[in-house]
């Protein structure tokens, strides 16, 4: 009996024991997250804040060189439209796809070339497929894009907002770039899944998928309808739902445009975004559908991603070593 006392003693005793590691766990959890959560909460507030001083102080500058611009061209709508979605936006696209271009052609400089992600490939690139892709890319840029522009401009018309005098302020803005990036991210999951759909595989995407090892020029290389409802729809939805300004609208273009060449360009650079997860998805053809890779994850399309080297090297790489060196394949076993 007392042995059997002593064993119930001990049991309370653990009992006790781990409810109070449990609660100790709790508090020390609580207590991390809360100091994390107003320590990030005060650097986002403290970044914000500088920010909106910066915009604040140059305001007055941008918002007298908007109205210049404006009464430039007398107020006409269509030709400020064209300008800000469409010349910006292409001049932006094709300045950094001539530098890319320059190296995938003559592999210099080496400052660029050496931070080549699929090793071998496009050393030097393919000439005759590099001009067939400048056609494909010009053709839809001029003959799809652009004919899309007509009734955005007449969305954008009955908004109202969009050729305001006075610019967006620093807070809209970010909250207009804010849901752009959703949208699109959306948007673009869904219909790259679509068109990976065995039919519209082998009619439409295998167009785009022909660059097994993309470059950054290859990112509008794509059949015209695929053109319209994956590259094109998925960033113009955002801007006409929000009825935002004309600026904004440029600005959101142009980063669309240069993010998406840098997905594809075939480089990991240092101190941009990551281009590992999109080229992964060309080299595997059924793995990273998306852009920001949240879907994904959700849906499961990235396991075969986050077991490979290439998931390891998938962030801004801050050195100037390249991560194919400092987190190299494994080497290949000797049949």
């Amino acid at each position: 009996f007392q042995m059997k006392r002593d064993s119930g003693y001990s049991t309370m005793a653990d009992q006790q024991k781990q409810e109070e590691k449990l609660w100790d766990a709790i508090k020390i959890t609580a207590y991390v997250l809360g100091t994390g959560l107003l320590i990030f909460t005060a650097l986002v507030n403290s970044v914000f804040w500088y920010m909106q001083n910066i915009w604040d102080i140059s305001g007055h500058f941008w918002q007298t060189a908007w109205l210049k611009f404006y009464y430039q061209f007398e107020g006409k709508e269509w030709t400020i439209f064209l300008l800000g979605a469409a010349l910006v936006p292409g001049l932006a696209f094709w300045c950094f796809n001539g530098i890319l271009m320059v190296a995938d052609v003559t592999g210099k400089p080496a400052f660029i070339t050496r931070y080549r992600i699929q090793l071998g490939k496009n050393d030097p690139v393919d000439t005759k497929k590099l001009r067939q892709a400048i056609y494909t890319a010009l053709c839809n840029q001029f003959f799809v894009s652009l004919p899309m522009l007509v009734p955005m401009f007449y969305v954008m018309k009955w908004w109202g907002n969009t050729f305001s005098k006075e610019l967006p302020t620093f807070h809209s803005f970010l909250v207009d770039l804010s849901i752009f990036t959703l949208i699109e991210e959306i948007l673009f999951y869904y219909t790259h899944r679509l068109v990976h759909l065995p039919l519209l595989y082998k009619h439409i995407h295998k167009k785009h998928h022909e660059w097994t090892a993309p470059i950054g020029v290859v990112s509008i290389y794509a059949h015209p309808l695929e053109h319209i409802i994956s590259n094109t729809l998925p960033v113009m939805t955002g801007p006409m739902i929000m009825g935002s300004h004309i600026v904004s609208i440029a600005v959101w273009f142009s980063l669309a445009f240069i993010t998406t060449s840098i997905s594809h360009c075939g480089y990991h650079l240092p101190f941009l975004p990551s281009p590992e997860f999109h080229d992964f998805h060309h080299l595997k053809f059924n793995q990273c559908y998306g852009v920001l890779g949240v879907l994904d994850y959700l849906h499961g399309t990235d396991t075969v991603f986050r077991q490979t080297k290439a998931y390891e090297r998938h962030r801004v790489l801050l050195s100037l070593t390249p991560l194919s060196e400092s987190i190299p394949e494994a080497p290949k076993r000797a049949e």
